[in-house]
C-alpha cells in the first residue's frame, strides 16, 4: 500500500508530506484547491511522462517520493528480474531538474520509466472521472473477465506464445518476400553466372594474352630485327664474332711475351664465347618465330571475350569478374538455402500457431465461465446503489484463427441497460454519466476482490450521483477498503463521511505566492468540513448535526 507521499516543488506545491492509512482515505477540498495537482504528482512516480516544467520555484528541482509497503504482495521475483534491491518498504522517486530532464529511482537505483511504470502497475490502480471511457474498450472488458477468471498466469503464457508466433511469422513473411524478389532475378543471375563460369577465367590470363598478342601482331618486324642482329654478329663478311676472334688471337699472341696480359686475354676469350652463345640463341629465337595468323585470331577472340565481359559488368580486370562470379554463385546458393529455411519456418509457424490457439481456447473457456459471475455481481452492486433494473450482458465471440490478437481469440462486448423492458445496448449509447460512474465502480469493486493490487484511487468518480446513492457508493468504498487500501477524492459528504482517514486540501496565500497544502482532519474538524460540504462556507447547526450523524453512521 501507499504509506507516504512526499511532493517537493511541484506546480502550486512547495512541500507536502502525506501519510496514508491502510483503509479508506478521503481527500476533500474546494474546486481548484490542488487535489488534481496531488494526483498529478503521484502519477509521475507511477511512470507518466513529464509534460511541462511546472515548478513552484523555477530555480529548484522537483522531487516526488512514494513509500510503499510491499511486504504482502510477492513482488520479489520482479525485483530480481529487474536487478533491483528488494525492500519491504519500497521507495519510488522521481526527480525533475530545472532544465526539464527527468530521472527515476526504485530504492535509490536508477531505472527507466518503463520499469517504473511496470512496478507501479502492480501497486496502484487510479480510477478517475474520465476512466468511464474505458468501459467501452475491449481491452478493459477482457481485463475484467481475466481478473475475475483468475487467468492472468494463463494470459501471460498466451501472450508469450503469441509474440513468439508473430515474430516467427514476420520472419517467414520477410524471407518469402526476399526469396520471391531473388527468384524473380534468379534466371538472370543464373545466366550471368553461367556466362562467367563458361569463360573459365584466370586472374593472370589477360596479361599473358596481351603480351602474346603484341608478339604475334609484330612477328614479322621482330623476326627481321633478330635476323639483323644475327647477321651483324656472325653472318656478314666482316661480322662482330670474326673481329672479336681475331682480337682474341692477337691478345693471346702478345701474352706469350707478356704474362701480365693473361687476365685480359682470358676475359676477352670469355666474351667471345658468351657473344657466340648469344648469337646462336638469338638465331634459334629468330627461326622459332613464325607468322601464326590462326593463333593471333584465337588470342584476339579470347581477349575480345574478356574485354566484353569487363565492359558488360563495368569492371576493370579479370580478378573483378571472378569476384562477381563468386558473388552470383553465393546468391544462387542463398536462394537454395532460403528455400530450405522457408520450409523450416513454415513448420515452426504452423506448430506455434497451433500452440497459441490451444492457449487461446483455454483462455476463452475461463473467460466464458467468468461471465455469469461478472454479470450477477455487477447487477447486485448496481441494485445496491440505486439501479435495481440495470442489467449487464456480456457477449464473448471469437475471431478467425488467422486474426488472433495479443489479447487472445476473443471479442468482448459489454451491453448494458438501466431500465426494465429495454434491451441491453453498447454501454456508450445508453448509459448516462451517473450510471457510467456507478457501473465502473461496480466493475472496479469486483476486480478489486480478485486482484492483488494493494491500492486503488478513486479520483472524483462521484459525477452525476448524490443523496442516498452517494451514501451507498460510500458504503461500497468502505467495504472495498476491507480488502485493500482505498484513496478517494470526492465532493460528496456522504462518501467523505465513510473515510477512516480524512485529509483536506486547501490553498494558502502569502504576499507573492499561492501554495497548495494539506492537513489531516481530526473528528471536530471532519464535522466542520462535511458540514461545509453539505451547506456551504458557514454551516448552521442543522448542517453540523447532519455531518455528525453521517460520521456516526
Amino acid at each position: 500500500m501507499l504509506s507516504r507521499l512526499s511532493i517537493q516543488n511541484y506546480a502550486l506545491i512547495d512541500s507536502l508530506d502525506i501519510r496514508f492509512d491502510s483503509g479508506l482515505n478521503i481527500l476533500t477540498g474546494e474546486t481548484g484547491a490542488g487535489k488534481s495537482i496531488i494526483m498529478g504528482g503521484l502519477s509521475l512516480i507511477l511512470g507518466q511522462r513529464v509534460e511541462s516544467r511546472y515548478f513552484f520555484n523555477q530555480h529548484k528541482k522537483c522531487i516526488i517520493e512514494g513509500y510503499f509497503d510491499v511486504s504482502d504482495y510477492q513482488l520479489e521475483p520482479f525485483f530480481i528480474e529487474q536487478d533491483l534491491d528488494y525492500e519491504q518498504e519500497t521507495i519510488l522517486r522521481r526527480e525533475i531538474s530545472v532544465d526539464g530532464k527527468s530521472r527515476a529511482f526504485v530504492n535509490d537505483t536508477p531505472v527507466t520509466l518503463a520499469v517504473l511504470k511496470a512496478l507501479a502497475e502492480k501497486l496502484i490502480d487510479i480510477h478517475s472521472q474520465h476512466a468511464t471511457l474505458q468501459l467501452n474498450t475491449e481491452a478493459f472488458q477482457l481485463l475484467t473477465l481475466d481478473s475475475v477468471a483468475q487467468s492472468q498466469h494463463l494470459r501471460g503464457r498466451y501472450t508469450a506464445a503469441y509474440q513468439t508466433y508473430k515474430t516467427t511469422q514476420a520472419r517467414l513473411n520477410q524471407l518469402k518476400e526476399e526469396a520471391q524478389q531473388t527468384r524473380a532475378e534468379a534466371d538472370y543471375h543464373q545466366f550471368l553466372y553461367d556466362e562467367l563460369a563458361k569463360a573459365n577465367l584466370d586472374a593472370d590470363e589477360q596479361g599473358l594474352l596481351e603480351a602474346e598478342q603484341q608478339q604475334l601482331e609484330h612477328a614479322e618486324e621482330i623476326k627481321r630485327n633478330l635476323f639483323g642482329v644475327v647477321y651483324a654478329l656472325q653472318e656478314q663478311e666482316l661480322n662482330a664474332l670474326a673481329l672479336l676472334k681475331e682480337a682474341v688471337q692477337q691478345l693471346q699472341q702478345a701474352e706469350r711475351y707478356m704474362a701480365a696480359l693473361a687476365p685480359q686475354a682470358e676475359r676477352l676469350q670469355s666474351s667471345f664465347i658468351e657473344l657466340k652463345d648469344l648469337a646462336d640463341e638469338i638465331s634459334r629465337t629468330e627461326q622459332g618465330i613464325v607468322l601464326d595468323e590462326a593463333r593471333l585470331a584465337e588470342v584476339n577472340e579470347r581477349l575480345s571475350l574478356l574485354y566484353t565481359l569487363q565492359q558488360k559488368h563495368r569492371v576493370d580486370s579479370v580478378a573483378e569478374l571472378i569476384a562477381l562470379r563468386e558473388e552470383l554463385r553465393g546468391r544462387l546458393d542463398a536462394l537454395s538455402s532460403d528455400e530450405a529455411e522457408i520450409g523450416r519456418l513454415e513448420k515452426d509457424v504452423a506448430r506455434l500457431k497451433a500452440e497459441t490457439l490451444a492457449l487461446a481456447a483455454e483462455l476463452s473457456a475461463l473467460r466464458q465461465a467468468a461471465i455469469p459471475t461478472v454479470q450477477d455481481e455487477v447487477s447486485r452492486i448496481l441494485h445496491e446503489v440505486g439501479m435495481p433494473q440495470s442489467r449487464l450482458h456480456i457477449v464473448l465471440s471469437q475471431v478467425d484463427a488467422d486474426q488472433i490478437r495479443s489479447s487472445g481469440q476473443d471479442k468482448a462486448e459489454f451491453l448494458f441497460t438501466a431500465n426494465k423492458g429495454q434491451d441491453p445496448q453498447p454501454i456508450g449509447k445508453v448509459a448516462s454519466g451517473g450510471e457510467l460512474s456507478r457501473l465502473m465502480l461496480a466493475i472496479k469493486s469486483l476486480i478489486a476482490k480478485t486482484s492483488s493490487l494493494p491500492t486503488i484511487i478513486f479520483d472524483e468518480i462521484d459525477t452525476g450521483i448524490s443523496g442516498e446513492v452517494a451514501l451507498k457508493v460510500g458504503n461500497i468504498m468502505e467495504r472495498l477498503a476491507d480488502h485493500m487500501q482505498v484513496i478517494a477524492i470526492t465532493h460528496l459528504p456522504q462518501i467523505a463521511s465513510k473515510g477512516k482517514t480524512h485529509f483536506r486540501v486547501y490553498k494558502k496565500e502569502s504576499t507573492d505566492k499561492t501554495a497548495t497544502s494539506i492537513v489531516q482532519l481530526e473528528q471536530p474538524e471532519r464535522i466542520q468540513e462535511i458540514a461545509q460540504m453539505l451547506s456551504g462556507a458557514n454551516p448552521g447547526e442543522a448542517a453540523l448535526q447532519h455531518a455528525a450523524e453521517l460520521l456516526a453512521n
